[in-house]
């Protein structure tokens, strides 16, 4: 997609329909933060909920899996190009991106485990909505997503054991055992059952992305609540790394469809897809075969990363409007 077919989406966009997406953006946030206000405040009582992290990022990933359909693969066969270099550049820079965010603030080992965990997670889903926004390829969003997202249960562990095993003990079996369980299976659950009740999901598609941050906002709640003795300790260092580690995705992304002379769209598509995260995935593998503390870098995240998204998008929709004014003032007759 071209520069001046960006500035035409421009025009036909609505200005209630931009106003809609924007808000389910930016109130996804704010209920995952007063998750974490609940977890920290409420800590003793909602850290006996702690062993529902797994089965609740399993709703998660089934309703993504509600979401797609079989021609969200084909476009994989279609346009191979930007998905394998998303893919490759997600599994490639966000892991490297966080080993570096950890040299620059001298992270502690536990923190440091966290961040780097998160970033060998797979793409997250709220980048579909965000590559929606910043007027990106959606389609191509949602192919992305879901190629990281399979490839999930050999890369992250593999990743993980490798660049994180210095700072604490890696079990790369079990997790990916658990990314099977998680996240594979409820994928490929909710794309079975689109399959067979199409109608039913058809109606059930607008109350999804609501009930997906939902089930996060108790995700992060779990997770604070598990480390609550510490958050105040750690938490400007965690705020520091994520903002850090999540710029370096978005710029780096945005960067490499440059390189690869990618058109404007995708561009944007592939800085979202590389510095979004499945923060909510991370969080709760760091919970269950890490610590609490390491957990907190991806609960930290998915409040981020929606802030950021949002902040991207407007900026990307600041520049079709330019570009619509100078199409505007070229075709404009002269006095």
């Amino acid at each position: 997609m071209s520069p001046e077919s960006t500035a035409t989406r421009a025009k036909a966009e609505t200005p209630q329909e931009a106003r809609n997406s924007y808000r389910a953006v930016l109130v996804f946030p704010i209920l995952i933060l007063l998750g974490a206000i609940v977890g920290y405040f409420f800590a003793g009582p909602v850290s006996e909920g702690a062993f529902l992290v797994n089965p609740l990022l399993g709703i998660i990933m089934f309703t993504m899996g509600l979401t797609l359909q079989p021609v969200d693969f084909a476009l994989v066969v279609k346009r191979p190009l930007p998905v394998i270099l998303v893919v490759i550049a997600q599994y490639v820079i966000m892991p490297l991106a966080a080993v570096l965010v950890c040299w620059i603030l001298q992270l502690p080992g536990e923190i440091a485990a966290g961040v780097i965990l998160l970033g060998c997670a797979p793409g997250g889903t709220a980048s579909n909505v965000v590559a929606y926004l910043a007027r990106g390829d959606v389609a191509l969003s949602v192919a992305m997503t879901s190629v990281s997202t399979i490839l999930a249960p050999l890369a992250t562990p593999l990743l993980t054991l490798w660049l994180a095993g210095q700072y604490l003990p890696v079990d790369a079996a079990g997790m990916a055992m658990s990314i099977v369980q998680i996240v594979l299976l409820p994928v490929i659950g909710g794309l079975v059952v689109r399959l067979l009740l199409p109608k039913l999901v058809k109606q059930a598609l607008p109350v999804l992305p609501w009930l997906s941050v939902l089930t996060i906002s108790a995700v992060v709640a779990f997770v604070v609540s598990g480390s609550a003795d510490r958050v105040i300790e750690a938490g400007l260092l965690v705020f520091a790394a994520v903002v850090l580690h999540n710029g370096l995705g978005l710029v780096l992304g945005y960067g490499v469809g440059i390189a690869l002379k990618q058109p404007l769209s995708i561009r944007r598509t592939m800085a979202v897809e590389i510095g979004m995260q499945n923060s909510g995935l991370a969080a709760g593998l760091a919970a269950t075969y890490m610590n609490p503390l390491a957990a907190l870098p991806g609960a930290v995240f998915s409040l981020w990363q929606n802030m950021s998204g949002a902040l991207f998008a407007a900026w990307c929709r600041r520049r079709d409007r330019a570009l619509l004014q100078q199409e505007e003032d070229a075709t404009a007759p002269s006095a």
